[in-house]
C-alpha cells in the first residue's frame, strides 16, 4: 500500500500507486487522481492506462500530467486545473511524490506565501525550498 501524504485537506501526494490503491484512495474521499509519472520509467511500474482504467471504474477522476525533470508549464497548468475546486480531494503521485508537489507547489506560487508552501511541504516530508524559494 501507498502513503498517500495531506498537503491541504483537498490535496495529497503519494508515491507510486497501484491499482489495488486506487480502491484505497476512493475508500479516503479521494475524487481525482493525478499521475505525474511518465509511463515506462522503471520495469515494475503499472501503466498509467491501468492506473486511470482504476480510476474510472471506482468513479474517480484521472489525469496525465507526466513530469520528467522541472515540471512544465503545461503540467503546471494541469495540475492546477485539476486542484482548483478545494471541495475536490485529490491524490497525486509519482515515483517518490516529489514531483507532484513541486507541480502543485508552481502552480500555487502567487496565490500562498512562500513560507507557507514550504511549511506545507516540510509537514508532508518534502522540501520545498528550491522550488518557491
Amino acid at each position: 500500500m501507498s502513503s498517500f501524504r495531506r498537503v491541504t485537506d483537498s490535496f495529497w501526494v503519494s508515491p507510486q500507486i497501484s491499482v489495488a490503491d486506487v480502491a484505497e484512495a476512493k475508500a479516503q474521499g479521494f475524487q481525482v487522481i493525478i499521475n505525474n509519472r511518465p509511463d515506462g520509467e522503471a520495469p515494475d511500474q503499472p501503466a498509467g492506462a491501468e492506473i486511470a482504467a482504476a480510476a474510472r471504474a471506482a468513479g474517480m477522476e484521472y489525469l496525465a500530467a507526466p513530469v520528467s525533470g522541472r515540471p512544465s508549464p503545461q503540467a503546471v497548468e494541469s495540475v492546477a486545473g485539476a486542484t482548483a475546486d478545494p471541495s475536490k480531494k485529490v491524490l497525486a503521485f509519482c515515483r517518490s511524490g516529489t514531483r507532484s508537489i513541486f507541480t502543485w507547489a508552481i502552480g500555487q506560487a502567487g496565490q500562498r506565501e512562500t513560507d507557507e508552501l514550504v511549511r506545507l511541504g516540510d509537514a508532508a516530508g518534502y522540501d520545498l525550498r528550491a522550488v518557491v524559494g
